[in-house]
Order: C-alpha cells, then sequence, then structure tokens
C-alpha cells in the first residue's frame, strides 16, 4: 500500500492504546450506563462483563491476523486473502457500513447532549427525543469539522486524539468520584425486582442493543490503524488488551456510580428501572442532585467524547473504503493517496457523502441508529475467528507475531458468540442487518460481470455459507422467544441453543469453504507472502516488528 513518509514514521504504541480508548470512550458512555440499567436494571453490571469477554475474543483473533497483516484498513481485506474476491467484498462491505456509520452516530450524540446547555439556541436541537433542523445542521458541523481533523496526515490524528483521549479520561473517573460522594444509595442495586428485574434475557439484549457491544467498538480501530504502528506485531495486540482492559474498569465504575447514585424515590415514582429515562443519562442525573459543576464538566465531555471518537472512525473507514477499492468493487479513484498528506481523500470524500445520507434519513437520534449499527457491528466481527482457522490450514508458513493460544477451540467458540450477540440484538434488527449486508450480493455479480467473469458460480462458492449463516439466523430470530423480539415458536432457551450450535456448524463449513478457495487459486495475491506488505526487516524498528510476541502454538 502506498503510504506516505508520514505515515511511514509510525503510530508509538501509547498513541495506539490512546486511538482505541478514544474511540471506545466515544458516546458509549454518555449513553450505555443510562440505556443498560433501564432494560436490564443492575444487572447491567453483567452485561458489561459479558461484552467485554465477548469482544475481548474477536479482538484477539485479529490480534493474530492484524499483526500479521499490518495493513491499515485490515478489516476489509481479511476475507479476500482467505476466501477470495466474493467473499472479501460482503465482509468488507458489513465493516464499511459500521464503521462509517459510527461518525453521524457520534455526531448526533454530542448535539443531544448540547441541548442540554443553558443556551437558548442550545435547547432548540432536539425536540421529543430527536434533532431538530437546527439540530441536524450542528451534527453535520460537527461531521465535518472532524472530519476534516484527518484530512492532512495520520500524525495530526495521533497528535489531536492523545490530547482529547486524555481529558475524555479525566471527566468520566471525576464524574464517578461525585456521583458516589453525592449519596450511594445500596438498596438500589435489589429493591424493584431484585438485581435483575427484567430477567436474564434482557441482560444478554443489553450487550447488543444497549449500547455495550457498541461502547467496546473501538477496538476496530485499533486494528484497522495498527499497520501505521512503528512495531504493528508488537503494538496491535497489547493496545488491544490495553484500550479494552481500561475500558471495562471505567465502564463498570460509571454503571455502579448511575445504579447508587440515582435517589430511591424517583426509581418508585419511575416504577423501577424501566421508567427511568433521562434524555441526557448522566447529565440529567447531576442536576438532578444539584452537581452543578458536574453538570457543566459533562457538558463539556458531552462535547469532547463523541467529537473525538471520531477522529479514529474518520480514519478508519478512509482506510475501509481505500483497501475495498483496492480489490476492485469500489472505483479505483477512491483507492488514491495524496502523495505529500498520506491519506485517501476520496475515500474520505465518499465516507463524508454517507454521514450526510445517514443525517438527512433515519440518524434523527442516538437511538435511532445505536441498536441497528451495533448489530451490523457483530456482523463485521465474523471475519476475525474464521480468518484464524483457514490461515492455520492454508498458511503454516505465514509469520505470526502473535499467536492465539488454543486457536482451534477458542475460534468456533468465539464465532457461536459472535452469532448470539447478533441473535440477542433482537428481530427485527437482525433482519435489517441481514438485509443490509446481503445488498452486495447483487452488487458484488455485477462488478464481476462488467469484469468479464463468466464463472459466477466458482466465485461466489466460497461466500455461500455467509449468506446462508445470516438468512438462517434470521429466520431464528424471526421464530424466537419473545424475549429477543420474536414470535415465540421457538421457546426460550431451545433458541439460543440452535443458534450456538448452528453457529459452530457454520464455523467449519466457512474455514471448509475458505481451504477450497485456496485449492481452486480464488484468493487474491497474499500481500505478505506474495507481495510484501512490509518491509524486509532492516532498520531497528522493522526487526523489533520481526519479533514474535506471545507466540504459544494452538
Amino acid at each position: 500500500m502506498d503510504m506516505s513518509a508520514a505515515n511511514r514514521k509510525g503510530l508509538s504504541l501509547f498513541a495506539l492504546i490512546m486511538i482505541g480508548l478514544g474511540s471506545i470512550f466515544g458516546s458509549g458512555w454518555l449513553f450505555g450506563a443510562g440505556q443498560a440499567a433501564q432494560v436490564a436494571g443492575p444487572a447491567a453490571l453483567v452485561a458489561w462483563v459479558i461484552g467485554a469477554i465477548f469482544i475481548g475474543m474477536i479482538a484477539m483473533t485479529y490480534a493474530e491476523v492484524g499483526a500479521a497483516y499490518p495493513l491499515p484498513g485490515a478489516m476489509a481485506r481479511f476475507g479476500s486473502i482467505s476466501h477470495g474476491p466474493v467473499l472479501g467484498f460482503i465482509t468488507g462491505w458489513a465493516v464499511w457500513i459500521a464503521t462509517a456509520s459510527l461518525i453521524p452516530i457520534e455526531a448526533i450524540a454530542g448535539t443531544q447532549y448540547m441541548s442540554s446547555w443553558s443556551f437558548g439556541w442550545a435547547k432548540g436541537l432536539v425536540a421529543d427525543g430527536h434533532l431538530t433542523g437546527t439540530g441536524i445542521a450542528t451534527a453535520l458541523f460537527l461531521t465535518f469539522a472532524l472530519w476534516l481533523a484527518c484530512y492532512w496526515s495520520v500524525e495530526l490524528l495521533a497528535r489531536a486524539n492523545n490530547l482529547l483521549t486524555l481529558v475524555k479520561f479525566a471527566i468520566p473517573v471525576l464524574a464517578v468520584g461525585a456521583l458516589i460522594a453525592s449519596g450511594f444509595h445500596t438498596d438500589n442495586f435489589t429493591a424493584h425486582g431484585g438485581f435483575a428485574p427484567n430477567g436474564w434475557s434482557a441482560v444478554l439484549t443489553a450487550v447488543t442493543a444497549s449500547g455495550v457491544v457498541f461502547a467496546f467498538n473501538g477496538f476496530q480501530a485499533v486494528v484497522n490503524l495498527g499497520g501505521n504502528a512503528k512495531n504493528p506485531g508488537r503494538a496491535i495486540p497489547l493496545a488491544l488488551v490495553g484500550a479494552l482492559s481500561l475500558g471495562l474498569v471505567i465502564y463498570l465504575a460509571l454503571q455502579v456510580a448511575f445504579l447508587g447514585a440515582v435517589p430511591p424515590e424517583k426509581l418508585t415514582e419511575a416504577g423501577g428501572w424501566s421508567g427511568v429515562n433521562f434524555a441526557s443519562p448522566f447529565a440529567d442525573l447531576a442536576k438532578l442532585l444539584m452537581l452543578h459543576w458536574v453538570v457543566t464538566m459533562l457538558q463539556f465531555g458531552a462535547f469532547i467524547s463523541p467529537n473525538g471518537a471520531n477522529i479514529g472512525n474518520v480514519a478508519s473507514s478512509a482506510y475501509l473504503a481505500q483497501n475495498l477499492a483496492e480489490t476492485g468493487f469500489f472505483p479505483k479513484k477512491i483507492a488514491e493517496v495524496h502523495p505529500r498528506y498520506g491519506v485517501a481523500r476520496p475515500a474520505m470524500w465518499l465516507n463524508l457523502g454517507f454521514s450526510v445520507l445517514l443525517l438527512l434519513t433515519i440518524g434523527h437520534s442516538w437511538e435511532a441508529l445505536a441498536s441497528v449499527v451495533s448489530a451490523a457491528m457483530v456482523v463485521s466481527y465474523l471475519m476475525g475467528p474464521i480468518a484464524v482457522g483457514v490461515f492455520r490450514q492454508t498458511k503454516p508458513e505465514l509469520p505470526r507475531p502473535f499467536r492465539l493460544p488454543a486457536a482451534r477451540i477458542l475460534c468456533p467458540i468465539t464465532f457461536a458468540f459472535a452469532a448470539c450477540a447478533l441473535y440477542w440484538s433482537k428481530w427485527p434488527n437482525t433482519g435489517k442487518v441481514t438485509v443490509l449486508t446481503l445488498l452486495s450480493v447483487p452488487i458484488a455479480a455485477i462488478v464481476l460481470r462488467r469484469r468479464g467473469e463468466s464463472d459466477l458460480r466458482r466465485q461466489f462458492a466460497p461466500a455461500w455459507w455467509m449468506a446462508a449463516f445470516l438468512l438462517w439466523l434470521s429466520v431464528l430470530s424471526a421464530l424466537g422467544s419473545e424475549e429477543f423480539g420474536g414470535h415465540g415458536v421457538i421457546p426460550g432457551g431451545l433458541d439460543i441453543a440452535l443458534v450456538g450450535v448452528s453457529a459452530v456448524g457454520f464455523y467449519f463449513w466457512a474455514v471448509r469453504a475458505g481451504v477450497q478457495a485456496h485449492r481452486a487459486g480464488l484468493p487474491d495475491p497474499d500481500p505478505v507472502l506474495d507481495g510484501g506488505a512490509r518491509p524486509t526487516p532492516g532498520t531497528e524498528d522493522e526487526r523489533k516488528a520481526a519479533e514474535p510476541v506471545g507466540a504459544t502454538a494452538a
């Protein structure tokens, strides 16, 4: 990949951790605790732990393949390297949609919290939970302003994000301390229906539908931008562990503070946690507790956090679009890199247009987009464990600076976990995401036909497992238990068992399809083994990049 001199300097490990942590602390901390408490009550704490374990498992699969293929925007490339161009486009499309959609969501979140400011113009940004015309205009301005932050170089991204992340890190920590000090009500954790007032199915739903997965999704920025690190093989896994660990600690602290700080009389008045519906959860709670300095701090943080996270989103989505163009399914113009600044400016313009389209059509509130986009994120995670399984069989000679321990066991379990998380996102979100993802299939067929490809059946053979998996999961979701939005044809418990067991079968089908695709010569040339994605170790940093980290064979 053509990288500029600025990009070849590389991001430090600290900068990469800050990028991951900065993306994790976007709008998730502003809305996640309130949304999760409303859905699951005090058991929302369990949802955060489940979400962190799930994302951690997914992240470690991407740590292996991401360190082996340190390409900017790498998550859009793994499918084409493992299964060939068609699956590469389908999975790359899903990753791109999920990542590019974060740009307008974060701008919407910042705008919604701005409506709590005391200025008259700010109060007119939101009405009845949705952005007004002025609110949409403000979100568009924020989107464009943060888009400009990445327009010149990755170095500017790192410099701006380091400072913003430190500020964002401090604000939730101070908020937690202030809320707990204002009066901590331990009875809130057991009163009004107990620890899990809405049942354990609500806890699972909170993982995907209430912003938990959405909050931790920032790990993708580490994988997608890790190719620009000084030492990708070492930096990517360490940055993933560091960002996710710090994120979990702070999110748990925020959730505990929120649950304990809500006045008991407010809970009684609302009829339990399901009725506690704050438009701006932490700011509204601080107002209720007369913590005016905390309200001011949160209003400032609510402006900084989403917009700071968007720096990583803008850069990641540009690399993803660039990689799709390099595989031939997006116009080649999209992949052009500016010779001086080292960024794919046409790709950035594409993502800006997509963001504007979402804002002007369906993006009128954070809630309107978050649940569907969270499900789309889970779809984008599916290739991690599958790519590990395929590459272990087809590319044993591939340099792996990091090896996932016990991959033969953990990869199918991780894929099954991802399938369950997608199911927990509830019907009809599963159906919407299936349709959105499979829109790529006819596009792929049209592009291949225009290239002169006559044997579409051969090209599509390695990708049918993905279409079958998504359709099967949508059917299970529609017929499944009512707790997850289904029609109750399949009873609770049996539905999740069917999802998990069938997902393991789909995993082995997917790996087998990848192995067969390699035998048929369908995957693109390997950017490391065939083309050299990274230079031959010569400099000190490059020699370090070749050294294994945590190399434990499966």
